[in-house]
């Protein structure tokens, strides 16, 4: 995979799955990670293909339990990210999927607690050895793309120091967020300290943080000089932004976004997620729209609150004669 001069979307908890990779996609993201995945879990599931949708499906054995869906559309530009603190176990989940995705990626940035309490995301940060251990592990036993996602360490000195470390393991590429893991997103963003990366650096490197329109892909990378450019937020709130066109009325995109849903049989709870994650940018919750999504239960009441009945009949093969 050719990590210059592309459009990320960044990994999101609950909503990079399929319908929301394809969306990103379809207005220009050149790259879409889909969310963070737990090792525990994903050693548990099994690889099936699921013909009615064309997609290929990780299920947790013993249930109908969807933990990863894709789909060949999406092949040669999905990243899996693992949540991991093991490398044999990082091995294990990566080789069940690898023949399904463009590369794998290490998350060591996420600062929630239930990624943190199990020795993962940004709390690897803290443990250089382990992170060489992981990586290394990964790229001496498979074939695709290896990478991982940070963020700003304690110092720019120490950020610097363990980029450098993280390069040597022979990583394809590094997205750098450009917050500390104390920081929160109204911090501003310290692209400086990404710069200092980049100018350590000889691998690509994919800056993240602050970038809320088309306008801040030139800007990020003109200010860091990094390789590529990473968005969550402002991709979240309206997918287009992904296009150099301008961005489409957030209506519409969710609109998109539920046939999308719809179309790959998403899963509820999931969907409604996102949904409320992108109109709560745009208004409150708890005004009557707010509202009859929290009252929604499937994906045909999504369709019905937002005028896509007659698609949802469509795809579920009960369209009227």
């Amino acid at each position: 995979m050719d990590y210059n001069n592309k459009l990320v979307l960044a990994p999101m908890v609950r909503v990079g799955t399929l319908p929301f990779r394809l969306l990103a996609a379809e207005y220009g993201a050149d790259i879409t990670y889909g969310e963070e995945i737990i090792d525990h879990k994903f050693v548990k599931c099994e690889r099936r293909i699921n013909e009615s949708l064309g997609s290929i499906d990780y299920v947790e054995k013993g249930t109908e339990n969807v933990v990863f869906r894709t789909c060949n559309e999406e092949r040669n530009r999905v990243v899996f990210q693992i949540g991991t603190s093991d490398a044999v176990r990082a091995l294990t989940a990566a080789q069940i999927v690898c023949k399904d995705v463009a590369a794998i990626d290490i998350n060591m940035g996420c600062p929630k607690a239930f990624s943190i309490s199990g020795g993962m995301g940004a709390a690897l940060l803290t443990k250089p050895d382990l992170i060489h251990d992981i990586l290394t592990t990964l790229k001496r036993n498979l074939d695709i793309p290896v990478t991982c996602k940070i963020r700003l360490l304690k110092t720019p000195q120490d950020t610097v120091e363990l980029a450098r470390r993280i390069e040597k393991t022979g990583v394809s590429a590094l997205a750098v967020h450009g917050r500390k893991v104390t920081d929160r997103p109204r911090d501003p963003a310290k692209w400086s300290e990404i710069s200092d990366v980049v100018a350590a650096l000889s691998i690509p490197v994919i800056a993240n943080g602050d970038v809320i329109e088309y306008e801040d892909f030139q800007r990020i990378k003109l200010a860091t000089g990094a390789s590529s450019v990473m968005v969550a937020r402002g991709a979240l709130w309206n997918a287009s932004i992904f296009s150099p066109n301008g961005k489409l009325p957030w209506e519409d995109l969710r609109k998109e976004y539920v046939r999308k849903s719809i179309l790959w049989d998403n899963d509820i709870k999931g969907t409604k997620f996102t949904l409320r994650e992108i109109m709560g940018h745009y208004m409150s919750l708890e005004k009557s729209d707010g509202k009859a999504l929290t009252k929604a239960e499937s994906l045909a009441d999504l369709a019905e609150l937002y005028g896509e009945m007659k698609y949802y009949r469509v795809v579920k093969g009960t369209a009227y004669c």
